[in-house]
């Protein structure tokens, strides 16, 4: 027998004894659960509920959970994703209970009884004309709500609040009927859409294991139940304590206020790990005086939703997105570009601020490059007095010393570096050895 029969015949000897693999079970126990678990034979694993003897509310807090929040909860989400979600869910109840109150102003305001198909009429013939007109308003605004998505969330529920309420008032001067209604349409579709460009940005700052989808669905599960509860409890006010314009007057303030205290408090407990001009500013003044990276986590709860555009002193008072030709004087674009030939930043000292003027390319490594040699030449001229020119310089090689493991630090912190969100900012491009302008605006 030669060597390829050998080789043959070894091939074709474990065809001669079948193997038959038994399925691998066990028997897992947790918190008087009992769980089965098998792998069949295809390597799949198979669960199955032998023994749940918890009592019924843990059944049931269990199956909620499961319903409304991500697959690996709390594991698989960000930290503040809770806090996050309770003050979602009472502003979806309060927004919805203010819906209804709104809807039957404005049928008694057009003279109409309050049915439901009146109320369908009423609420598209609004939606059709001014609230559309609002939306389409609202779009030129994408690039801002980037760069800020809690202030534009937080907007968006003002303007919402503000429709509703002249809705809620329109019975009193019904003869200016459809102008009330309407202008309170055109808030609540600017709103519509601030509220939808802004979801995206802020779903993504929870996602932590390429969960954005489930974080998403699962999102809208706890808008949506709590809209219904919401609209049950609108319901039984109209029919009670709202059922006079002194009522609503009392109520409607009430759940507005409500309403915008929870939208303030689900922005303040999103940890939004992108780079705008506010968050890049309070990382480098932790790094300056501390030595350390914050995290989105910590930061979260400092940024001034409201006014994010303030200078902060300890990053150097650095002020970024004022166009080209208010900030640099042509006799001296070519001195200033100069300092640092190689960057994507040009660095411009005033009085009080520092403006920084980015390529039109410049990631947000670029950014940090400049704000950190802004947030070192304020910190020398401060400390030793000495004067601007040798202070940049010195600031340039320090911010070269340290940016490699800052860098590293921030991007391992979670936050994203690849771009810079500064809105409507102007940048600058280089052509023929000449600087124009380019507007970020969307």
């Amino acid at each position: 027998m030669n060597l390829l029969e050998k080789i043959k015949m070894q091939k074709k000897e474990p065809d001669k004894v079948p193997t038959h693999e038994v399925p691998v079970f066990w028997i897992e126990t947790s918190e008087s659960v009992s769980y089965r678990c098998e792998f069949d034979p295809k390597g799949q694993l198979t669960v199955k509920l032998l023994d749940d003897s918890r009592p019924i509310f843990n059944k049931m807090a269990d199956s909620f959970v499961s319903k409304f929040f991500p697959s690996g909860y709390p594991y698989s989400v960000n930290e503040g994703y809770l806090r996050y979600t309770q003050f979602r869910a009472l502003q979806h109840f309060t927004s919805a209970a203010l819906s209804v109150l709104s809807t039957q102003s404005l049928l008694f305001a057009a003279g109409l009884r309050p049915t439901p198909a009146q109320a369908t009429v009423v609420s598209w013939v609004l939606k059709d004309g001014m609230q559309h007109m609002g939306k389409l308003i609202c779009t030129n605004l994408g690039a801002r709500m980037d760069s800020e998505p809690k202030r534009w969330r937080i907007l968006a529920d003002v303007l919402y609040d503000l429709g509703t309420g002249l809705e809620v008032l329109s019975p009193l001067c019904p003869q200016l009927f459809l102008q009330v209604a309407g202008l309170g349409n055109f808030a609540k579709g600017m709103a519509v859409v601030a509220a939808r460009a802004t979801r995206l940005p802020i779903y993504s700052a929870f996602a932590k294991e390429g969960n954005l989808s489930d974080l998403f669905a699962k999102g809208e599960a706890i808008s949506t139940l709590f809209n219904v509860i919401g609209l049950g409890a609108g319901i039984q006010l109209a029919s009670t304590v709202c059922s006079s314009m002194q009522g609503k007057m009392v109520v409607g303030p009430l759940l507005s206020m409500v309403h915008v205290y929870s939208v303030i408090e689900e922005m303040r407990a999103t940890p939004v790990n992108t780079l705008n001009p506010q968050r890049t500013a309070l990382i480098v003044a932790d790094f300056l005086k501390t030595g350390k990276i914050s995290s989105p986590a910590d930061l979260r709860y400092r940024e001034d939703l409201l006014f994010p555009g303030r200078l902060i002193e300890d990053a150097g008072n650095v002020k970024v997105g004022r166009s080209f030709h208010e900030v640099i004087k042509p006799s001296k674009l070519d001195e200033l570009k100069q300092r640092f030939p190689e960057e994507k930043f040009i660095l411009s000292h005033g009085n009080k601020e520092v403006d920084m003027i980015l390529e039109h390319s410049a990631t947000g490594e670029d950014a940090l490059r400049g704000w950190l040699v802004a947030g070192y030449t304020a910190h020398i001229e401060k400390s030793f007095g000495v004067p601007s020119s040798s202070a940049l310089q010195e600031a340039y090689e320090k911010m070269n010393d340290v940016y490699g493991p800052f860098v590293s630090e921030l991007q391992a912190k979670g936050w994203h570096t690849d771009r810079f969100l500064d809105g409507t900012g102007s940048r600058f491009a280089w052509w023929s050895n000449v600087a124009s302008d380019s507007d970020n605006s969307s």
